[in-house]
């Protein structure tokens, strides 16, 4: 090519110059009088680039996109992980704090019927007694919970359902709760199914879990404590309900209520004034693997501030067992 004028001569194929995709050098004279240059053009190699390793650069996408999900999952497990051992060290807290109350009344009053205080008031030494084995037997109850809890989420602990007549077991429940009832306690029914179809032995206690909430999370404003127990066939199943006029539950707590060592009223028992009760919330997670061990479900309605209700489906009494 000319460098003066830019007048090409001669050239080894026709390229098309498309912006970004060649390279051109400087022009090279190759004559003293400047008449006569070189000028090299590079075609640029990324369209060739792509084309015989497009495979592999697809893969390596790939695999970088796989590596960014396996470091989001990463950092979600190890929040849940943090959660998870921030539950465990609130749960240590508080059942060493609920058991230490039970433990130093009955030291004390072990102490003191052992010193012979008490020889000389009859009384007052049976009334010690009364209360020693009551917070001695509080602590096998919570024993056997936690442990009852362990057996079922490893499905070694078996359910043997059978025809139970549920009336006699609130009934009996009431009897019960009513002196720790801070009000008086009324239970209405609507049996349209007597009987349910659940074991002897551990039915009762998820009856009591559910009774013992009502009456622990009485609204203030109350006159009585009113349950309302009722049942009816749907389907292959029969529906139980427990309706209380309680404190009621947060709509953003009643899908978690039923999950190990939490409760709903976790936010609320850190404020004094509101008198909820503390705890540590194994008994709506016992509630809720007891039924799932009776082949049932179990789920929770509420209107903070007027009602909770807990709606149980277990499967119906076989023609065999009603007989």
């Amino acid at each position: 090519m000319n460098p003066i004028t830019g007048e090409i001569y001669h050239k080894s194929k026709k390229i098309k110059k498309t912006l970004g995709i060649i390279v051109e050098s400087k022009i090279v004279p190759i004559r003293l009088d400047y008449s006569l240059g070189l000028q090299l053009i590079l075609v640029n190699p990324i369209p060739l680039f792509f084309s015989r390793m497009g495979l592999l650069l697809a893969a390596t996408a790939v695999m970088m996109l796989f590596v960014i999900y396996c470091i989001v999952w990463q950092v979600k497990i190890l929040r849940r992980m943090s959660r998870v051992l921030r539950i465990r060290e609130d749960f240590s807290y508080a059942m060493v704090h609920d058991m230490k109350t039970p433990l130093s009344s009955i030291i004390m009053t072990v102490e003191l019927l052992h010193q012979g205080r008490l020889d000389d008031k009859p009384q007052l030494r049976e009334r010690y007694f009364s209360i020693a084995e009551a917070e001695a037997r509080h602590l096998l109850a919570l024993t056997n919970k936690v442990l009852t809890l362990s057996k079922l989420e490893h499905h070694r602990l078996r359910m043997n359902p059978e025809a139970l007549p549920l009336r006699p077991v609130v009934e009996e429940l009431a009897v019960r709760l009513a002196p720790r009832c801070p009000k008086p306690l009324r239970i209405s029914y609507d049996l349209q199914v007597p009987d349910i179809h659940a074991d002897a032995e551990y039915w009762p206690e998820v009856m009591q879990n559910l009774l013992d909430n009502a009456v622990k999370y009485t609204r203030p404003d109350a006159e009585a404590v009113e349950i309302h127990v009722s049942t009816r066939a749907e389907g292959r199943h029969t529906e139980l309900r427990i309706r209380d006029n309680g404190r009621g539950i947060p709509r953003r707590h009643l899908r978690t209520i039923f999950d190990k060592y939490e409760r709903a009223s976790a936010e609320r028992s850190r404020q004094p004034q509101d008198g909820a009760p503390a705890g540590f919330g194994l008994g709506l997670s016992f509630v809720h693997q007891v039924v799932r061990a009776h082949g049932g479900t179990i789920r929770a309605e509420s209107e903070e501030g007027r009602w909770t209700e807990f709606v149980i489906r277990l499967p119906e009494i076989q023609e065999k067992e009603k007989k």
